[in-house]
């Protein structure tokens, strides 16, 4: 480029745009829509200033690689200069497919977001892909195969390629992609579980026969990431009120899902939900999806004639969630569930929109498994050779014999309650009310 494009950012100072292809995709319709779609999804009903979008973190990806292609010696000179372009390509756009309130979404329609992200790039219609492909043909089909875990090249030489090297800075267990959302997702709910030392992981980055390792002396750099991860999750990731959000926006589009099969007539235009249920919407189509259209839509749905179609709808837009219950096991959940759920159909409650059972399990860290052959180590280099983390980290160690976090929780209205009878609510009253943290 003639002169240095730069966004201004809070986490890093600047973005910085040197190369045209780059500022030419990041002009695209295809990623100015991720503008509007948040980040967080249902989250920022939480955190009240966790209002960013998949457009800002998409651009710090891309700042991350970029200081990591630039500023670490070995992999400025092991990556060739395409390999290099496609590595920014690649992180710019890897989030490119996300629907609207994007896990939730997935949920309901059965959509996973790297596969559109690879159809958005391959479709000879959408301005990302034109832009690509006047860079070089068949540079669009590059970049889709990195995205989608793949060596860049269809043939790929092992020996010779920067495959490994690029798969590791656009998705691994210490990738570009995790180093920005647990800063930028820190900074912007107020949370200080993800602040990082993003300084001295980036200079621990080597080059060991041609995949990433880290210094040895950047261990404790790396714990503090993990543990930083592992905290974001449980404290803002799987935030239960979060959780009770997106659940009554899954909720709502069951009860459309039933709606249509049963063939109901909406008020409203939901030919496009129709489309999303058959599994046939195209490229085109889906790019026309985004919180606001979504917004819109549920806010129609509130004066639909159906019942359960109009509650949540109204709980959806005006944050009147579900409450919920913590329990020890899964044993315990499942005995709370069942009593809930006779109480619920007693009073002619629908139990499939309002009773729901919530399981979650997280590691901090894959640890080595001989059953896992896929599993992307984090490996330190020590005395000329490679080491696993979790062989030299006593704080990763002491994580792995804690074993994953399990947590089970109920939600429910709580409202609903106060109809029941007086025995009744007693019976719920020692089921839950005692338990609600």
């Amino acid at each position: 480029m003639k002169e240095l494009k730069v966004f201004r950012d809070p986490i890093y100072g600047y973005v910085k745009v040197e190369e045209d292809l780059i500022w030419k995709l990041i002009q695209t319709k295809e990623f100015q829509r991720l503008r509007r779609i948040h980040q967080l999804g249902g989250v920022f009903v939480v955190f009240h200033t966790a209002e960013h979008s998949r457009f800002s973190h998409s651009l710090g990806v891309y700042e991350v690689a970029r200081r990591i292609i630039t500023e670490v010696k070995a992999i400025k000179e092991t990556l060739t200069t395409e390999e290099k372009l496609i590595t920014l390509c690649a992180a710019l756009l890897h989030d490119l497919g996300h629907g609207p309130y994007s896990h939730a979404f997935e949920t309901v329609f059965n959509t996973v977001h790297e596969e559109y992200t690879i159809m958005i790039i391959e479709s000879n219609k959408t301005e990302v892909h034109q832009v690509l492909e006047s860079y070089k043909k068949g540079f669009s089909h590059q970049i889709a195969n990195v995205i989608g875990k793949n060596c860049y090249r269809d043939e790929c030489n092992s020996e010779n390629c920067g495959h490994q090297i690029i798969k590791r800075i656009i998705s691994s267990q210490l990738d570009a992609d995790r180093l920005d959302y647990l800063q930028r997702d820190a900074y912007y709910s107020g949370a200080t579980y993800g602040e990082i030392d993003l300084e001295r992981i980036i200079r621990s980055f080597l080059v060991v026969d041609n995949k990433i390792a880290f210094k040895y002396t950047s261990m404790h750099a790396i714990e503090d990431y993990l543990m930083s991860r592992y905290h974001m999750y449980w404290q803002v990731y799987y935030h239960p009120v979060g959780i009770s959000y997106e659940l009554i926006l899954v909720n709502l589009f069951k009860r459309v899902r039933n709606l249509i099969s049963n063939y109901y007539q909406f008020k409203c235009d939901v030919s496009v939900i129709k489309v999303l249920m058959s599994n046939k919407i195209n490229v085109e189509t889906y790019l026309e999806l985004d919180e606001p259209w979504l917004i819109q839509l549920i806010k129609k749905w509130r004066k639909e004639d159906d019942v359960i179609l109009a509650d949540l709808s109204n709980r959806f837009i005006n944050r009147n969630l579900f409450k919920y219950v913590s329990c020890k096991s899964e044993q315990e959940l499942d005995e709370t569930y069942e009593i809930m759920k006779q109480l619920f159909n007693k009073y002619k409650i629908e139990t499939d929109y309002y009773l729901h059972r919530d399981t979650i399990i997280k590691e901090a860290y894959q640890y080595y498994n001989d059953e896992i052959l896929t599993y992307d180590p984090i490996n330190l280099l020590v005395d000329n050779r490679l080491v696993e983390i979790t062989e030299l980290s006593h704080v990763v160690k002491g994580i792995k014999s804690v074993g994953a976090k399990t947590d089970y929780k109920l939600y429910y209205p709580q409202k609903v309650i106060k109809y029941f009878s007086k025995q009744d609510q007693e019976i719920i009253k020692e089921l839950i009310i005692k338990k609600i943290p």
